[in-house]
């Protein structure tokens, strides 16, 4: 492979991350170690031991993973102080660890009222953003803790995926460059600096970033999985194949390898392979609900409509924020004529997004089938409605041709 074709693909692909693309935070989150005097009540001191021991008790027991004990211990806190902030803040992580998120958020800010000097809180929110992939959201609260901390490098590399997902090119380059010295050796770090940088028109840094991926990772597995990856989203899917292939033979257990792989047999219509790539990246990342969104897919395309909705139920099992496994969902029960299903996985698709047009047309379609008609024309005009006032907001079908990429993402699992 040689140098020329290698720069060309990194600097020419355009990954956006997946709005499936959920993750559970680091163990290593500051917010667990939030200082306990916060966790005591100022009444008397022999109501306060408790308080303090049941807070040390809690701390251990989340640093162990012992989640219901986590719990239990805590909120014994708020009930003796319910102004304990850190007891807040632990919760938070309690549920962030559970990808329970929206009751993670509802914790930590909480928590971040009553202690809003606390970068590690705010660093927690915007996590429990960022695991849902909702990087716009996320921002604030990452800017906020780099101002504190400049030199911190989590927040800062978190802040500078989110500018780059938001295609904030010159600020995720401008965020990402200090780094340089702890996380030139770092693949997906250099792989994003350069995109980032050659969008924002910094060819010195480009070049940079594009010859230390070079220098650093040529001939590993995991540079022959980010090559792929820019042949994959160049649709040059014979040297795609070539590049996953390497690395899978170099590295059989290499996260998101055979989940490539299983983009691009995919892409290919070869849709055997693709299945056993995908169920091999399941082996290997049993968590990643793309996994069973994409098999959901690939059993649709064999018709085999049961293996497409178990696949698909396991995703949303998986990441309940996975609408195009709700639709997928719909779409398999619907061939199956199990409609009520259908309808029940149509609507929680249409709760997540309201204005997809696809959505209002299949549910259109299955009220049809369940003799509501008139319900039914309604939503297929909808459906036409909204198609004609955002011709130009394509990106929200599931036609797009935008490529999930987790593997940008993993190491802030």
């Amino acid at each position: 492979m040689s140098s020329a074709r290698i720069r060309s693909g990194v600097v020419a692909c355009l990954l956006l991350a997946s709005s499936a693309a959920a993750m559970s935070p680091q163990d290593s989150s500051p917010a667990t170690a939030t200082q306990s005097r916060n966790a005591a009540p100022v009444a008397s001191s022999e109501a306060s031991a408790d308080p303090a021991r049941l807070f040390l008790a809690g701390q251990d027991a989340l640093k162990h993973n012992q989640l219901d004990e986590a719990e239990r211990d805590f909120r014994r806190v708020l009930a003796l102080n319910p102004q304990s902030g850190a007891a807040f803040a632990n919760l938070g992580v309690v549920c962030m660890r559970r990808k329970q998120w929206p009751k993670a958020l509802e914790m930590l800010r909480k928590a971040e009222h009553l202690l809003p000097s606390e970068p590690g809180i705010r660093l927690n929110i915007g996590l429990a953003y960022f695991k849902q992939s909702e990087f716009l959201k996320a921002i604030p609260a990452f800017e906020s803790v780099v101002r504190d901390q400049p030199e911190t490098l989590q927040p800062r590399h978190l802040l500078g995926l989110c500018y780059f997902f938001a295609e904030r090119w010159a600020d995720a380059a401008n965020t990402l460059e200090p780094l340089w010295a702890q996380e030139s050796t770092q693949l997906s770090y250099l792989y994003v600096l350069s995109i980032a940088a050659h969008r924002a028109g910094r060819k010195e840094l480009d070049e940079k970033a594009t010859l230390q991926l070079i220098k650093a990772g040529e001939g590993s597995p995991e540079f022959y999985l980010f090559m792929g990856k820019a042949h994959l989203n160049l649709e040059q899917y014979d040297l795609a194949l070539a590049d996953f292939q390497a690395a899978a033979e170099a590295n059989p257990t290499l996260t998101f390898v055979h989940f490539n792989l299983g983009l691009t047999y995919l892409k290919k219509q070869d849709y055997e392979h693709a299945r056993d790539e995908f169920l091999k990246d399941a082996a290997v990342e049993p968590d990643l609900a793309l996994n069973y969104d994409e098999l959901g897919d690939v059993y649709s395309l064999l018709q085999q409509d049961s293996d497409s909705e178990k696949s698909y139920r396991q995703a949303i099992r998986l990441d309940p924020q996975l609408i195009h496994s709700y639709l997928g969902l719909a779409k398999a029960c619907q061939r199956e004529e199990k409609y009520a299903q259908a309808l029940t996985a149509i609507d929680s698709a249409g709760k997540l997004d309201p204005d997809r047009t696809d959505i209002h047309y299949v549910r259109g379609q299955i009220l049809i089938h369940l003799g509501r008609k008139e319900e039914g024309k309604k939503e297929l005009e909808t459906s036409v409605r909204i198609d004609n006032e955002h011709r130009a907001a394509r990106q929200k079908q599931v036609e797009s041709g935008t490529l999930p990429s987790p593997e940008l993402l993993q190491d802030e699992q």
